[in-house]
């Protein structure tokens, strides 16, 4: 598997060549893909980065955004935290291929331990790559040690399942790193063969029924819910455990991915009675965010607060507009 690593290494350093070079050559036929996950995109699956254009003086993605940083090679798909990812996602082929390299047996979590040495040289993780024919190549990073189903030289039909989605390699959060190659150059799945420095052109080359369901979002809701106390991110990671009937403390939180320098959150806390108990907003971000978590709360009285259903609602400004806003609530 090493030169899977080897080859993944190389594709990010070459990725813009690779792409001036798709777009002003003769391009190949397209590869369809099915999703390399057993799940539903926006619901129990995000996209959390896509592949770097690297044209302009800083990476954007296809649709000239900030969901990517340099040298990114590929597409991640992410579950919403580690408990999604133990109670078990396939990965699976987006096409018909064979397996042309695997590696099994590298542990989960090592970066997550602090332990990054230990996945020099196996960045990718436990991995396939599979080759579909006329040069197309797909490889599946950061899957389940132990959990591979294939072996090298098997032949495999698009849905099968090739292992289950893990945190192995270099990750810090439980996610499926994908990448496309023709001829050896990376390909974004997204914009196959769009002009360079176009916003939103070349080929879309999943399967036209998922067009929908991977639509480009710019900023996207992950995680949110209630707790009995103050979260961070590492908690939202590992799954809040949700606050009893009668909770000392009553705190609402959010996780989002995909923020822009400049865009105003602000989460409200509201009561039965809709009255606001508790309302955060900070200062407008001052640099594009990945991820960012956000959580508001008040501690109850000794003689409890009132029963009733409590909602909270996330709202993202940007430039005076609404650009996201979401209602929760549960009853106490």
């Amino acid at each position: 598997m090493k030169r899977a690593v080897a080859i993944k290494r190389w594709s990010r350093r070459a990725a813009t060549a690779a792409f001036c070079c798709l777009a002003a050559g003769a391009l190949a036929e397209p590869l369809t893909l099915s999703l390399p996950l057993e799940c539903e995109p926006g619901r129990s699956c995000f996209v959390q980065t896509y592949v770097a254009h690297e044209e302009q003086a800083k990476p954007r993605d296809y649709r000239c955004g900030a969901r990517t940083y340099s040298r990114h090679d590929g597409t991640d798909f992410r579950v919403a935290d580690i408990p999604a990812m133990r109670r078990g996602v396939n990965v699976l082929a987006t096409a018909a291929g064979t397996v042309v390299r695997m590696r099994d047996g590298v542990s989960d979590g090592d970066v997550l331990e602090g332990q990054r040495e230990r996945v020099r040289g196996v960045e990718c993780g436990n991995g396939v790559v599979i080759a579909h024919g006329d040069g197309w190549e797909t490889q599946y990073c950061h899957m389940a040690n132990g959990s591979l189903r294939v072996g090298a030289g098997e032949r495999v039909e698009a849905g099968a399942v090739l292992g289950k989605l893990g945190l192995s390699g270099m990750t810090e959060f439980p996610h499926l790193h994908f990448t496309v190659r023709q001829a050896g150059r990376v390909v974004d799945p997204f914009a196959f063969g769009a002009a360079e420095g176009s916003c939103g052109g070349g080929a879309f080359l999943w399967r036209p029924d998922l067009r929908e369901a991977l639509a480009y979002r710019e900023r996207e809701l992950l995680n949110f819910g209630f707790a009995s106390a103050p979260v961070g991110m590492q908690d939202i990671e590992a799954g809040v455990e949700p606050p009893g009937h009668e909770p000392g403390a009553l705190v609402a939180y959010v996780r989002l991915i995909g923020l822009q320098k400049g865009d105003r959150l602000r989460l409200v806390l509201r009561g039965p009675d809709d009255g606001i108990v508790a309302d955060h907003e900070p200062d407008p971000l001052t640099s594009d965010k990945a991820q960012q978590m956000l959580f508001v709360g008040a501690r109850r009285p000794p003689q409890g607060g009132p029963r009733g259903r409590y909602s909270a609602e996330i709202a993202v400004r940007h430039e005076g507009r609404i650009v996201l806003e979401q209602t929760f609530s549960r009853t106490f």
